[in-house]
This record gives C-alpha cells, structure tokens and sequence, in this order.
C-alpha cells in the first residue's frame, strides 16, 4: 500500500463500460481514486502506471480475461502490495477456487450489493 497517499487509489478493470461507470461512483462517492480500464491488457499496463492499492476485475473480458490478468499483477514487484477483489459473474466454486489460486484476496458475484464492496474495500485498505 502506498501510505504516503491521504486517498487510496482503486483501478477498475471490466470490459462492461456500465459496470465501470456504477462502481466508479460508488467508489468516488466514498473518497477513493479510481482509475478505470475496459479490458486486461489496459488494467495491467494502469497498474504497473499508477500502483493501485486495491484493483476491481472482472473475469470475462476479452483478450487477457482477468484470472489471467490477476496471474500477471502477482507476478509484478511493483505490485505486491496491490489487494484483488473479483467482481464477476461466474460463481460458481470453481471459478471461485480460480480467482482465489490466481491471488484474489476477495470474490464478489454479480450483481453485487453496493455496501459490500464499500465494506470489503474499506477493510481491506483498513488491515492491508
């Protein structure tokens, strides 16, 4: 986490522009930066940019899908520090199992409770 920084910084990756829009303002609405990026070569190349504290991927998006993309942020230094949080539409326990070996540290299904991601955020931010 970058501590010098009086707001956390969040990248949202997913290729439904909708999506990016509705959790661009949620997140905005409660302080947070958000940077955006619709597909995962761009999420990958905004992360390594900017450093986020926390990036929101999507799994299904075309080209590099997001457990591929996730693969590819651990695989960063600069990112170590970077917390995952899946929010998609495939729930089911494998694809779950996936998004977690690929190093997520939260999955959240569509269509997501809005407090939900505010509270996971938060504590993630809250306990790194």
């Amino acid at each position: 986490m970058n501590l010098d920084r009086t707001q956390a910084r969040i990248l949202v990756v997913d290729d439904e522009p909708n999506i990016v829009t509705a959790v661009e303002f949620l997140l905005q609405r409660n302080g947070y930066i958000v940077d955006k990026a619709y597909n995962g070569l761009q999420g990958l190349e905004l992360a390594l940019r900017h450093q986020p504290d926390i990036v929101v991927l999507d799994v299904m998006m075309p080209g590099m899908d997001g457990f591929e993309t996730a693969r590819e942020i651990r695989r960063q230094p600069a990112l170590e520090n970077t917390r995952i949080i899946f929010l998609t539409a495939k729930g089911a326990d494998r694809d779950k199992q996936t998004g977690y070996e690929k190093g997520a540290e939260y999955y959240m299904v569509k269509p997501f409770d809005n407090d939900e991601l505010v509270t996971t955020v938060k504590e993630m931010l809250a306990y790194g």
